[in-house]
């Protein structure tokens, strides 16, 4: 192994240590202290997930101080207005944490093991995410969520994308988009090498440096007025978003390709 891959395989090792040890101060400590000193339950979710966002943004400044990645960013301004329906590809395990950091008043709708992992389980709760446990009152919580002007994050694929498959989403972010009238803000998420994928533990260090690369997309209008049946309409949408990530990631592909010349 050489020397700089050892050298990020330590900063990687750092990099998990400091959030897990982040995620257990803010559910042992800073939970608790919230409960006991805001009554208003809006006012704590909001609190939370300020710390959450702020500590996301540090937490990327140490992977990237620590040479184990770097990132590029494109149009994130885009995710600075209120009441988005955020919908994403899912290369990597922490590419959540770029689009939370960067995302004002990020709601989240999060997988259930996640609000009983020891780790995640105190932020989670503090900041009020939406858990997928009952998907019957995902829909009712996401769409209170956008009402009161939060921007809600998913992931729809399910699960982190398989390295060289297409990108295939379930029909959740569709069913959101069509059932609360909301426009899609399209976050299209590339990562070179590929890392932290599905079923790929921590310490197995790619040969060079991550590069994270995000691009904010226009938003994209949907037809909520048709009539159709809904549950038709979130099978067509889902299809289509599929395609429309797929496409766009392979423009991303031959764009970069032809930056680097070959």
């Amino acid at each position: 192994m050489s020397i700089n891959r050892l050298y990020r395989g330590v900063g990687t090792a750092v990099s998990f240590t400091a959030f897990g040890v982040g995620g257990l101060f803010i559910g042992l400590v800073i939970a608790p202290l919230l409960n006991l000193c805001v009554r208003d339950t809006e006012r704590r979710h909001q609190l939370a997930r300020r710390l959450i966002q702020a500590c996301f943004r540090g937490f990327i400044n140490l992977m990237k101080g620590l040479g184990v990645l770097d990132y590029r960013f494109s149009n994130p301004e885009r995710l600075k207005r209120p009441g988005l329906l955020v919908i994403a590809n899912h290369p990597s395990l922490i590419d959540v944490i770029f689009v939370i950091a960067y995302t004002t008043h990020a709601n989240c709708i999060v997988k259930g093991r996640l609000a009983r992992n020891p780790v995640t389980r105190g932020p989670i709760r503090a900041a009020g995410y939406i858990t997928n446990d009952d998907p019957e009152s995902v829909l009712e919580a996401a769409r209170q969520s956008l009402q009161r002007g939060d921007s809600l994050v998913l992931f729809p694929e399910g699960t982190r994308t398989s390295p060289k498959r297409p990108i295939k989403f379930r029909r959740g972010g569709a069913n959101i988009a069509l059932r609360t009238g909301t426009a899609i803000t399209p976050v299209l998420i590339r990562c070179t090498p590929t890392t932290l994928t599905k079923h790929e533990p921590w310490y197995h260090i790619p040969a060079t440096k991550v590069l994270m690369e995000l691009n904010v997309l226009e938003d994209l209008d949907v037809n909520s007025a048709s009539q159709q049946p809904t549950g038709q309409l979130a099978r067509q949408l889902t299809q289509w978003l599929s395609d429309h990530f797929n496409t766009e990631l392979e423009h991303f592909h031959h764009d970069r390709n032809l930056q680097s010349g070959t």
